[in-house]
């Protein structure tokens, strides 16, 4: 539904919605209706004391006796609609004069005057025979008398009006009178055509008031569903199939997180991730010779087959870790080449505690392993002695460095844990979160992307993705290559203290500055 055009429905609909409404209220509602309203209804009781205020007691009746507890009612019959109202609309019989009929409950009518027309020449409907008339002798169906008044079949054009006085008396034993009653019907009225009770034209009309409420309502809605509707496109070009992952395990933190958000936005793609090594996963890669996998590799390919393509994704940062209790957090370079070469065996010899060296490599393929010898040692690594990175398996070799070497970084990483005096090395996110590990500056400066883009912090790599040959535009290998360098799997690769190789200044060399 991203392509819906929701702007321009809403735009329309807050057009329409009061088109609408004044169509409904002035050209459908509004066509014929006919309206009353009750402006005075009170009795003549003397509530509080005023000089002649008996003389409204005082009235009489057509016998000369005086009223009993009138009361006085001004009610104003009025065309609220917009169409002429003619004599023929009323819905009475064509024999039937009076038109509208107004009845008072418990009260008997003692007189009745027709006053405050809108225009003079509506007059002419009141003479005799027009219908205006009284009756008092009835009697409704629960026993009381009611006063009753007819008013004529008065045509009132647009807006005009007419006002009816009566003055009544007490004709039952209710404390309060009830409400007046009228009765009148315009054929092809709005609402069946009875006659309505209107409310006085004072302020705000109601109908304004609700569109109002409701062209504020379209226009603060107007964002939240657009943006539901139209909801931003996945970050990405979804893929679906399988892909097999394989490679440095240096990488593996990155790569799982990657997947799973990748996988959450486009649920038709499935990943195995299989972390060997980034030696071993390229080798894999050029055996399986399939564009449904991918390896990452700490560093270039080397002599391998021409037909795997390198991407380069990241920077990453690597560091020297060791056991805490050795005492030591700050080595020069020469030092850590003479304590990986097996020159130095105890770490008091360089400052630290009294705690025997036991080195923890990775293995001969592993792209970390030959990123720090390259950058790092300048020399190839010796082959280990050791089996539990403890004691040496070679007979009479006890003056020797114990060398054990592990498979993976977090292998790598529980050894040096756990073992009294181990040193290994690491990508830089998997061991800057281990509080049981100690991570070593070299020559004075820690592992940060800024000594190492100044050229000062040696341990780094670029680590590429690989692919044999070049994966269509549509698959999965591509999109998610793809994915890892936009925003979010940028902020996944930074989140774990690299850097995406397109914020370099040079992203196709992906390393830092000369």
């Amino acid at each position: 539904m991203s392509n819906f055009p929701w702007e321009t429905v809403l735009a329309v609909l807050a057009l329409v919605v009061p088109i609408l409404a004044f169509l409904w209220e002035f050209v459908l509602v509004g066509r014929k209706r006919l309206g009353y309203r009750v402006q005075v209804d009170t009795t003549a009781r003397q509530e509080i004391a005023a000089e002649n205020a008996g003389a409204l007691q005082r009235m009489e009746n057509e016998n000369g006796k005086a009223l009993v507890d009138p009361s006085f009612v001004l009610m104003r019959i009025e065309n609220t609609g917009t169409t002429n109202i003619d004599e023929k609309d009323y819905a009475v019989l064509d024999n039937v004069r009076a038109g509208i009929r107004i009845s008072f409950p418990e009260r008997r009518v003692a007189g009745m005057v027709v006053t405050e027309l809108s225009d003079d020449f509506l007059d002419q409907n009141f003479g005799d025979g027009s219908g205006l008339g009284v009756n008092n002798d009835f009697v409704d169906g629960s026993g009381r008398k009611v006063g009753i008044i007819e008013l004529p079949r008065v045509p009132l054009n647009k807006g005009q009006h007419y006002k009816v006085l009566t003055v009544l008396e007490r004709a039952g034993r209710s404390a309060k009178f009830p409400d007046p009653k009228v009765s009148a019907g315009i054929k092809g009225g709005v609402r069946n055509g009875a006659i309505r009770k209107t409310e006085s034209r004072t302020g705000i009309p109601r109908w304004m008031t609700v569109l109002a409420y409701l062209l504020a309502s379209i226009a603060l809605a107007e964002p939240f569903v657009i943006g539901v509707a139209t909801s931003d496109p996945p970050p990405l070009d979804c893929a679906t199939g399988a892909l097999t992952i394989t490679g440095s395990t240096a990488f593996k933190p990155v790569l799982d997180e990657a997947t799973a958000a990748y996988t959450a936005t486009c649920p038709g793609a499935k990943f195995t991730i299989d972390m060997t090594g980034s030696s071993a996963g390229l080798e894999k890669l050029d055996q399986h010779q399939g564009t449904d996998m991918v390896a990452f590799s700490d560093g270039v390919k080397g002599n391998r087959s021409p037909l795997l393509l390198p991407r380069p994704i990241a920077f990453l940062l690597f560091t020297i870790v060791i056991h805490p209790d050795a005492g030591v957090g700050d080595l020069t370079a020469a030092q850590v080449r003479d304590v990986f070469a097996g020159r130095i065996r105890n770490w008091q010899e360089i400052g630290g505690r009294d705690q025997p060296v036991r080195i923890v490599d990775r293995e001969a393929l592993s792209g970390t392993r030959t990123t720090f010898e390259q950058q790092v040692l300048g020399a190839v690594e010796p082959g280990e002695n050791s089996n539990d990175c403890v004691e040496s398996k070679a007979p009479g070799a006890s003056a020797d460095v114990v060398r054990c070497r592990r498979a993976d970084t977090k292998t790598l990483l529980d050894t040096v844990a756990t073992t009294p005096g181990a040193i290994g090395y690491s990508e830089l996110g998997a061991a800057a979160n281990r509080a049981d590990l100690a991570t070593v500056r070299i020559d004075g400066l820690a592992a940060t992307l800024e000594g190492a883009d100044h050229g000062a912090y040696p341990f780094w790599q670029t680590e590429y993705a690989y692919t044999y040959g070049e994966p269509k535009a549509d698959s999965v290998a591509a999109s998610f290559l793809r994915y890892l360098t936009n925003q979010v799997g940028a902020d996944i690769i930074r989140s774990h203290g690299d850097r995406p190789c397109a914020e370099l200044a040079n992203p196709v060399l992906c390393r830092p500055r000369a």
